[in-house]
């Protein structure tokens, strides 16, 4: 009897130490075969050096150790368990989520991960999925590119929910189409690398221009604030921005506001904690010329000093600019300014130190006075709550597992739908870079599930990953870095 240990690929698995007996017929080994993988015998097609191996007759030569290559893919049939079977009550989280299903990935079309990445981030907004369901062209706008953009994003989300991967041809050319720069082609042909917070604020203005907001309906006594957009009302802040000098105590303080869809994160040796970095910068992020940018925090510090003229003393004055926030959105953007141009070699070098973000993120000390207090009733009932977790947590435990329509609290201020009521936030999504410039490596998407399971999206291949993971993202090395961070409304249960 000739028995021979042979190695078999079958797509990214490869299977060791597989016997092969060659004194009985080949269609015995696609039997093994179809235990191992699932393929159908009559599916199969059985490659090696010689040829396509046939049912009936050894017409290849199989050596020991030496690779076989099977093509096929198998259909829905039961499959022999390679291990034991595991129960869902037994399972952790991660497994039960991995075993139950995974949503959709996005197929990367030549260095488009940073648009997949994007996407899939902002996928984790139910309030946007549903707005883009209900898009629809007004006024027969269908060419513009605005409308090009929107229109595909709706197609790509309704696609996503069916939870097969898609191919984001028509978002893509789209992107083309509303910015020339993501067309931008190689030496060989293929598309470059782009920056994905760029094509993150591209697809954010487009929508920006057609997702109209969304309407709550007055109340009694509630008059609800205007918004311009939906991605105004459920990604936009506020900054109330005070200018005052020193040098002119009787001059009155000139009050301003500017409204934000990210905050920009800045970067210096004494920046260690994502809070310490925003309290440093708290200015929306702008697109700056890259060669003139200052990554030291410099730029858009919480008290900026300037040199103007003052119309009190008739001549110039030092004066102070104070950033606060008046507006909390319900989805907070945070932007890591982690890329440096650097002239001499012509790209945007990659600042990779350490900079640890927290899961959950309280606002509260960005905040003006006046929206610290309008923020105070709901924190109380975030206390309230913890105060008694204690005491009814057995309880109402209990009561999930009998009844799991879970209902929470509203999270936006009465007369402002979309805004953040409490300053508390948790991490929904985050977009990674690994690499060393925005022009190159490669970028990956890590989207929340429920508590503490993640999906990793990278492209096409999702997999499930823990909070603990997400948490060394922080960067310090080559390895996945935190750039964009999406921050959802802290939800309160009712108790």
């Amino acid at each position: 009897i000739l028995v021979l240990s042979v190695k078999v690929k079958w797509g990214r698995e490869l299977y060791t130490d597989i016997d092969v007996n060659t004194d009985e017929e080949p269609i015995l080994f696609k039997a093994q075969l179809f235990a191992l993988t699932g393929v159908q015998p009559e599916r199969q097609k059985v490659m090696c050096k010689g040829g396509m191996l046939k049912d009936d007759q050894w017409n290849v030569q199989l050596k020991e150790g030496g690779v076989v290559l099977l093509l096929g893919s198998k259909e829905s049939v039961p499959e022999v368990p390679v291990t034991p079977v595991k129960f869902i009550e037994d399972m952790n989280e991660a497994e039960a989520a991995t075993a139950l299903s995974l949503p959709a990935g996005l197929t990367n079309l030549g260095n488009t991960c940073y648009m997949n990445a994007t996407v899939q981030c902002l996928n984790a907004v139910p309030e946007l999925r549903t707005a883009l369901s209900g898009f629809s062209p007004e006024g027969g706008d269908t060419v513009s590119t605005a409308f090009s953009i929107s229109s595909a994003m709706k197609c790509i989300f309704a696609q996503m929910e069916k939870g097969t991967t898609v191919t984001p041809i028509v978002l893509l050319q789209a992107l083309h189409r509303a910015s020339p720069q993501f067309a931008q082609t190689g030496e060989n042909g293929s598309y470059r690398q782009q920056d994905a917070n760029e094509c993150w604020a591209e697809i954010l203005k487009m929508l920006q221009a057609k997702l109209r907001a969304t309407n709550q309906g007055e109340t009694a006594g509630t008059v609800q604030k205007k918004h311009s957009s939906f991605i105004d009302q459920w990604f936009g802040g506020t900054f109330e921005i005070k200018m005052s000098s020193e040098e002119v105590p009787d001059e009155p303080s000139t009050v301003t506001t500017e409204n934000f869809l990210q905050l920009s994160c800045f970067i210096s040796m004494d920046v260690k904690y994502m809070q310490s970095g925003l309290k440093s910068v708290s200015k929306p992020a702008q697109k700056l010329p890259q060669k003139v940018a200052n990554f030291d925090g410099s730029l858009q510090k919480m008290k900026e000093q300037l040199i103007k003229k003052s119309e009190t003393l008739g001549r110039d004055a030092q004066y102070t600019r104070n950033y606060l926030v008046s507006r909390l959105p319900a989805y907070l953007t945070v932007q890591f300014v982690r890329f440096q141009y650097k002239g001499k070699e012509g790209i945007n070098a990659k600042v990779l130190k350490d900079i640890k973000f927290p899961i959950d993120f309280d606002a509260y000390e960005l905040c003006t006075p006046e929206l610290q207090n309008k923020l105070c009733p709901m924190r109380a009932k975030f206390k309230d709550l913890e105060d008694k977790k204690m005491e009814v947590d057995v309880k109402s435990k209990e009561a999930k597992e009998e009844n799991k329509d879970v209902q929470y609290e509203q999270f936006w201020f009465d007369d402002d739908l979309g805004s953040n009521n409490s300053g508390y936030y948790s991490l929904q999504a985050v977009l990674t870079h690994k690499g060393r410039s925005s022009s190159s490596g490669h970028y990956v998407a890590w989207v929340r599930s429920t508590g503490d399971v993640w999906f990793k999206f990278d492209d096409d291949d999702v997999s499930t990953v823990t909070s603990d993971e997400i948490l060394r993202l922080s960067g310090g090395g080559d390895w996945h870095c935190a750039y964009v961070l999406l921050y959802a409304p802290r939800r309160l249960e009712k108790l």
